[in-house]
This record gives C-alpha cells, structure tokens and sequence, in this order.
C-alpha cells in the first residue's frame, strides 16, 4: 500500500518539477507548518493545538506564495482532501488551492468558488497569469531584496493587495 510519504516522493513532486516549480525564482516548499495551532485551556492551563502544516506550498516567487497543495495517499481519493486545501488556502489567503493522490488533481480557484479536475499541475507562469488576469495585477519585475516579513505579515499584505 502507498503512503502518503510515497505519494508526495514518488508521483506528486515529479509532477511539479515537470511543471517548472523547482526552477529559480519560482519554488515548491515541503512540509510548511503556517500555524502554531490553536491555543485552548485546559483545566486552566493554556495549551497548544495541533499545528496546521501544508503539504506543498508554490511560490512564485520567494516571497510571494500563490497556491497550496494537499497530498493524500495513492489509495484514497484526491476529492478526500478538497477540504482541507480549501480551508489552508482560506487562511494563508491564496487563490488557488490544489488536492493530489498523484493520479488525480483536483483544482480550487477560491476567487470563482470552483473544482476542476486536471490532468498535470500547472505551470507558475500559467497560474500568475490566470490570477493576474483575473485580478488586474501588474507584472512582478526585479526589484531590490528585503528581509522578508513575517507569515502573519505577509498573509495581511496579500490581503491588503487583493483589496486595492
């Protein structure tokens, strides 16, 4: 039986390289925990939730993520994680959220509110220009490094964009 260790080393990362995620500037991070969980009380003492981490990440640039993917099992449905890509996506504040078994892709635009079935993973270029189009957004150029905010930061400046 293939794991879900397996699924993401052995079907789902070749499927992003092929689309062109690992090539500079654009980048796939793996594994990225983007809460510290919820904090609850518990007999009066304060306690930490379990953390939400996200399969994949895809970054457009490296300091601009554009989707989330979440990766189950080659055994179980790709639709078994819809949700829960929905929900990282709602909270990192991206539009476009992705469900994989490595045989199937399920696609969420969070702007349009719609699923899509597709046949590989798109590439960044692809998907800037599906959100650029949709949001009016000007081309991303070169421009001088500074020291990266923040997730908290980030996510509030994303936010801030999506608005003007």
């Amino acid at each position: 039986m293939i794991t879900e260790a397996d699924t993401c080393r052995k079907l789902i990362v070749p499927r992003l390289q092929a689309a062109g995620w690992d090539n500079a500037p654009c980048a796939i991070q793996e594994q990225r925990t983007f809460t510290d969980g919820r904090v609850m009380f518990i007999g009066g003492t304060p306690r930490r939730g379990q953390k939400k981490r996200a399969d994949y990440i895809l970054r457009y640039r490296p300091d601009y993520p554009i989707a989330v993917i979440e990766a189950k099992a080659g055994y179980r449905s790709a639709q078994d994680g819809v949700q829960q890509a929905r929900d990282y996506a709602e909270v990192l504040g991206l539009r476009f959220a992705y469900s994989s078994n490595g045989h199937e892709i399920i696609e969420i635009d969070m702007v349009a509110g719609t699923e899509t079935i597709r046949a590989e993973f798109p590439t960044p270029d692809e998907l800037w220009a599906r959100l650029r189009d949709r949001l009016e957004l000007p081309e991303l150029t070169t421009r001088v490094r500074f020291p990266s905010p923040a997730p908290y930061r980030k996510s509030a400046i994303f936010c801030s964009f999506l608005k003007i």
